[in-house]
This record gives C-alpha cells, sequence and structure tokens, in this order.
C-alpha cells in the first residue's frame, strides 16, 4: 500500500489512538530490529514503520495542511521497501560522548562496508545516504540509511526460506549474524519476484 494523505489518520484521530498504537509499533519494531556487535542497530523498514513515522512527525509538529502532510510524506516514502530491497536505519550507538566521537573517527566508511548474505548467493554491500552525505572527512555520522538491492534469484531464496546473514566487514567494525527466523519472515514479506 502507498502512503498517501487519504491513508493517514487525521490528527485527532491518531492522538485518540496513539497509546493504544504504541505497543503495537515497538513490538513491531522490534521484530524487525537486530543488533549487529555492540554498538551497531540496524532497524529494517516497511510500510508500518514509515507510516508511523510520518504520523508521529505530524502529531509531534502538529502539521495538518496538505503541504506539510505532503512534505512529511515525501520525506519518508524513500525508506518503504519496494519489493526488490530491505532499507534500514543504521544506528551507531555509543552512551559515552568520548567514546562515540572516537569510534565515529575509526568508522569512516562503516555504512559501504555492511552486507546481507543469502544462502547460495553473494553478499549484496549496502547503497548508502543516497538522500544526502552524511559522513565528513573526520567522522561517519551515527545515523545511516543504507538500502540492500536483492538480485530476483536471492530475493526468491529469502520467500523460499533461505538462511541470511547480515553483517559489516569495516576493518573496525567486524560482525556478522544469521538474522532470526522470527525477523527474516518478516523481512520476507518485503520481497516479491
Amino acid at each position: 500500500m502507498t502512503i498517501t494523505r487519504d491513508t493517514l489518520l487525521t490528527l485527532e484521530a491518531y492522538a485518540r489512538q496513539r497509546k493504544a498504537l504504541r505497543a503495537e509499533a515497538i513490538a513491531h519494531r522490534r521484530l524487525r530490529s537486530i543488533g549487529l556487535g555492540e554498538h551497531m542497530t540496524l532497524q529494517f523498514e516497511d510500510e508500518h514503520t514509515i507510516r508511523r513515522q510520518i504520523q508521529e512527525m505530524l502529531h509531534i509538529e502538529k502539521i495538518f495542511e496538505d503541504e506539510g502532510i505532503q512534505a512529511e510524506i515525501d520525506a519518508y516514502a524513500p525508506l518503504v521497501p519496494d519489493g526488490h530491497n530491505w532499507k534500514a536505519t543504521v544506528l551507531l550507538e555509543y552512551p559515552d560522548v568520548h567514546e562515540r566521537r572516537r569510534e565515529l573517527a575509526r568508522l569512516i566508511g562503516v555504512e559501504d562496508r555492511l552486507f546481507v548474505e543469502v544462502e547460495g548467493h553473494a553478499r549484496v554491500y549496502a547503497i548508502a545516504d543516497e538522500d544526502l552525505d552524511r559522513e565528513t572527512a573526520d567522522k561517519t555520522s551515527s545515523v545511516h540509511f543504507v538500502r540492500f538491492e536483492l538480485p530476483a534469484a536471492a530475493r526468491q531464496a529469502v520467500r523460499a526460506g533461505a538462511q541470511v546473514r547480515v553483517g559489516c566487514d569495516h576493518t573496525n567494525y567486524p560482525a556478522h549474524l544469521s538474522i532470526p527466523a522470527e525477523t527474516l519472515a518478516s523481512l520476507a514479506g518485503d520481497l516479491r519476484g
């Protein structure tokens, strides 16, 4: 389903349902989140997570004009997978500000070293930050947006039950793991063909 102005709740309706919808949204987000190593989380997006994000932004910012609503849709809609890919928000989390500054300097380019590997298929590396460059010469950002463009055969394998690993082969952040079955089942639903 495409997110349009007509498919969103009004501010009033969302405000009434917000608390009731929160637990479901948190459970769905948790299902689609993968901790990779100690400091990285990949939050795989879908229509549900992005719709919730748009509704939250409209609620928080009290946006009710058509132009403002469309601007939020335009900003977030590119994060919804299109059936050929997985899209994720990548969070690099270091609670201590000094450690964060040091590690983000060591992790320049980490977003380009993220991969998914479908059983029996070649690794697919992330296409990162298509909206804007999020790193400088001195450090990477603590938030990145990535896309894993999966070939048709890999998509079919995932839908047929193949195992999938997610990982990072950056020199300063080597990590990988098999995507848990429940999470993989949710991600498989994002794929077509």
